[in-house]
Order: structure tokens, then sequence, then C-alpha cells
């Protein structure tokens, strides 16, 4: 299972690392440290605070402005695995991107919830990397 920093969760979760570390010191995301000391958030506990972050800000959050062709790095927070195709979501800050691709593309990319990856928009289009 990926884990990430303090710095890597507050990049992915849009907010400045004192806030991941305000959230992590008030209980709101499970911490661990590392055997240098690093506290590290497992990839999941991430993935899960990340889509009720989003929740709980969608209500008080204005619209965005962004271009059609961003990059929105985030984490994966689900995958519905079919027999040929795959449905992956990811949690980018407060947008949540959902990509339709095929069950070999999930594979070959490794991608599990937790685990860190770009969605590319571009018109309706949802591409995927894994970071």
């Amino acid at each position: 299972m990926q884990s990430y920093t303090i710095g890597q969760a507050a990049r992915l979760l849009g907010v400045s690392p004192d806030t991941a570390r305000r959230w992590a010191d008030a209980g709101r995301v499970a911490t661990r440290r590392d055997e240098s000391g690093r506290r590290l958030i497992d990839g999941k506990d991430l993935a899960a605070f990340s889509v009720e972050l989003a929740a709980d800000t969608a209500e008080e959050a204005e619209a965005p402005y962004t271009s059609a062709r961003n990059a929105f790095p985030g984490i994966v927070t689900a995958i519905k695995l079919g027999d040929v195709a795959a449905q992956v979501e990811i949690q980018a800050g407060p947008h949540r991107l959902v990509s339709l691709l095929t069950r070999e593309a999930v594979e070959e990319l490794g991608l599990e919830v937790g685990v860190e990856a770009t969605a590319r928009v571009k018109s309706t289009n949802v591409h995927i990397d894994r970071t």
C-alpha cells in the first residue's frame, strides 16, 4: 500500500502542509511514523479523507476557473472492474473525476484505491497517468 508524507498529502488535497498537519493533529486523518520519524498517511485513508473533504467543501466553494485541458493530480478513490471495462474515480482537491478505460489499462498502470494518479481532461475525455 502506498503511503504519503504530510507534504504530498497536502499537495493532493490542494491545501498547505500546515493545514494537513493540523488535520492530522486533530485526528481528522490517521497518520503513522516511519523509521525516520516522518508522519505518513496510508493511501486508502487519504482517499477516504479526500472524498469526505470534497463533500464538506462542495457546498461552500465557488466554481473554480479552469481550462478544459487541465491536469488534475489526485488520488484514486474508487475502482469498479468489469470483465473488459473499468471505471476509475480520482479526487483532485475539490474535483471528482471519473474515467472509463479498459480493465487491462487499470492493471498495467497498477491502479488501486489510494494510489496517486493524474487525470488529464480534454473535452469529454479523461485520461489517467500514474504518477
